[in-house]
């Protein structure tokens, strides 16, 4: 059994616990003191030397951090590339992923919106083709099916782990699984679920993954980083470069870095990247079997108290889920709902199908309100929010 929180020096640790509920942390999270005096340290530290000569100064310190960013995932530091987002990282091997006519992308109908628009531009330029792989019945992608698919034209198969719209987790590692031996690559945003649920890359047999920093990692906004398996970073070509990704050799030459760095650039903000260092350390301080116990404890204890109120509908598919709980209220719109919880200083978040078109479209749900609950959070907190909803009302035919 995995040790307690300690919930004490978790609030402690927590400025904005004081001044706020806050259930938004699938949005950002707040960030610890130990991440926020990192940063602001080396913001000083730039402002009395010099930004240039700080990161010279700091070399030890940023090295640190990306071995713990590497050690967070469980890969080696040469597999890590620091990005500005999720995103970002994710568009890097996306984009150098060399698709042509006839090619299937295959996906599930969890993935986040910014990743199937890019996979819907790059469909249109070159006539790959992208397929959505069924589902369960009880949401999560079906691996069985997706087994079934496979065959020598599939050049990527691409799934998001926890969706921005639900506490779904879809069995990544099962994915792996049937994927191991066939060469296909595999990609994984794993936006929402690195810092609240354990993540091992080695065990999950994905080539890439992609996260960001200020989600239930609890980093500074504005960071992000790619994990690349050691047997791909040679095989892919970025699609942008810099004097960051890649040597200048000669007037005619240049040669890339023989790391996941080449997906790298080299303007970025050093601050925020040992903040990044720092929300990992921190994470693992606690521990991520010990934060994943807690926070599916809080989400599910919240589920029950939603469930438990006339006319209110909890949304979350999934034979796994975790922090995000996601529902509706009879005749009040979500908006409506996270400004009424705003006014008693509660965050929370209303997610629109625009945010999850193959997800919420075929459910018939034009919009959700999001409370993603994290180790920090209590049970008081979450009678708070309970008390700030309105009650149900019949939505007018």
């Amino acid at each position: 059994m995995s040790p307690a929180i300690d919930l004490v020096r978790a609030r402690a640790d927590t400025p904005g616990c004081a001044h706020v509920v806050h259930l938004n942390n699938a949005g950002a999270s707040l960030t610890p003191q130990p991440v926020l005096e990192t940063v602001i340290d080396h913001l000083r530290l730039e402002a009395r030397i010099g930004a240039y000569e700080a990161a010279e100064q700091t070399v030890d310190a940023i090295t640190a951090a990306g071995a713990s960013i590497a050690r967070l995932v469980g890969a080696s530091p040469h597999e890590i590339a620091y990005a500005e987002s999720a995103t970002r990282a994710w568009d890097h091997v996306f984009y150098s992923l060399p698709l042509g006519p006839g090619d299937r992308i295959l996906t599930h109908r969890a993935e986040y919106a910014s990743n199937y628009m890019a996979m819907l531009q790059v469909a249109n330029r070159t006539g790959a083709r992208i397929e959505i792989v069924p589902s369960e019945e009880t949401g999560e992608i079906d691996v069985t099916a997706l087994t079934a698919m496979l065959d020598d034209r599939v050049a990527l198969v691409a799934i998001t782990h926890v969706p921005t719209s639900s506490g779904l987790v879809n069995p990544a590692a099962a994915v792996g699984a049937a994927l191991a031996g066939t060469g296909i690559p595999y990609l994984l945003d794993a936006c929402q679920s690195v810092g609240q649920l354990p993540i091992d890359v080695a065990a999950i047999g994905c080539d890439f993954l992609a996260t960001t920093g200020r989600k239930f990692l609890r980093a500074p906004r504005g960071t992000g980083f790619l994990y690349v398996a050691a047997d791909w970073i040679e095989r892919l070509q970025p699609g942008v470069i810099d004097l960051r990704s890649a040597e200048w050799t000669s007037a005619g030459t240049y040669e890339l870095r023989p790391d996941a760095r080449r997906f790298e650039q080299f303007e970025r903000s050093y601050a925020c990247y040992l903040g990044l260092g720092a929300a990992a350390d921190y994470a693992l301080t606690f521990g991520l079997d010990a934060i994943s116990e807690r926070v599916g404890a809080l989400a599910e204890s919240l589920r029950e108290r939603l469930r438990a109120r006339t006319g209110v509908t909890v949304l979350d598919q999934g034979r796994e889920q975790c922090g995000i709980v996601t529902f509706a209220i009879d005749g009040h719109d979500p908006d409506a709902i996270r400004a009424l919880a705003a006014a008693r200083h509660i965050n929370v978040w209303a997610t629109p199908a625009s945010m999850a078109r193959l997800d919420f479209g075929p459910r018939g749900i034009e919009s959700a309100v999001r409370a993603s609950v994290h180790y920090f959070n209590t049970d008081a907190e979450l009678d708070q929010l309970c008390a700030a909803l309105p009650p149900a009302t019949h939505r007018p035919t």
